[in-house]
């Protein structure tokens, strides 16, 4: 199925229609929320409360330091997602292997305003997409030259850039990595996201289609550490071993 975002294909149903999109993530918050096909996510670890005063800061850049804003989908653009432009408008579509995700990225959308659908697709993936915005046109604006998505020349990840992209397509990788997927067709950007990657702590190593990629492996305690820190803690929706944690 093409994720070139141009038209509504039959399949395509609100999200709310056939399952309540979650709460916006609570500290703290511990109960499971169902998928699109009626599982439910593990019970997300609780978090302690934050106490300001005991001397705990938020992360620079964490995902905890900025109100949720439309710019935070760049994060997605560094991964699998794509953007389409018609007209003063956009849209952006994003593949995924579970129904987790959807949740969160429905949910994390609805926080920037943007309403979402989604469709099952053939290879029992999902495939969740925003409706043509001019909210998105920026976006695409900056990443699009032509038919080719490609980062802005100064680009960065933020917490919550980098939380977005976890969502879609991040995957703990036993014993001791988590991968980064990226775009099948985006080559071209995979040299500026590992740059990306690399400034905000998190060095990793691509991995080619022919090595379980397109994706970027981030290995060592300490880098592992550093994604839980900057990411926050996992949305309700998201199973307990789908999500990085602090040590």
């Amino acid at each position: 199925m093409s994720l070139n975002g141009f038209g509504d294909s039959a399949a395509a149903q609100p999200l709310e229609a056939l399952f309540p999109a979650p709460e916006p993530d609570r500290p703290g918050a511990d109960t499971p929320s169902s998928g699109p096909n009626g599982r439910r996510g593990g019970p997300a670890p609780s978090q302690p409360p934050r106490d300001d005063h005991a001397g705990r800061q938020l992360v620079f850049f964490g995902a905890d330091a900025a109100e949720p804003a439309v710019a935070d989908l760049a994060g997605l653009l560094a991964g699998p997602g794509e953007v389409v432009r018609m007209g003063g408008t956009a849209r952006l579509a994003v593949r995924v292997d579970a129904a987790w995700r959807v949740h969160v990225l429905v949910a994390e959308l609805a926080l920037r305003g943007l309403a979402a659908s989604w469709e099952p697709t053939e290879d029992e993936r999902h495939t969740v997409r925003t409706s043509y915005t001019r909210l998105l046109k920026p976006l695409a604006v900056a990443w699009l030259h032509g038919p080719t998505k490609r980062p802005p020349a100064v680009f960065h990840l933020t917490g919550r850039r980098l939380r977005l992209w976890l969502a879609a397509a991040g995957t703990p990788e036993p014993p001791g990595g988590f991968l980064l997927r990226l775009g099948d067709g985006d080559q071209e950007s995979w040299d500026a996201i590992g740059a990306a990657l690399a400034a905000a702590g998190l060095a990793g190593t691509l991995l080619g289609p022919d090595e379980g990629g397109p994706a970027y492996r981030i290995t060592g305690r300490r880098r592992l550490a550093r994604l839980a820190e900057l990411v926050g803690g996992p949305p309700p929706a998201a199973p307990p071993d789908a999500w990085p944690h602090e040590a």
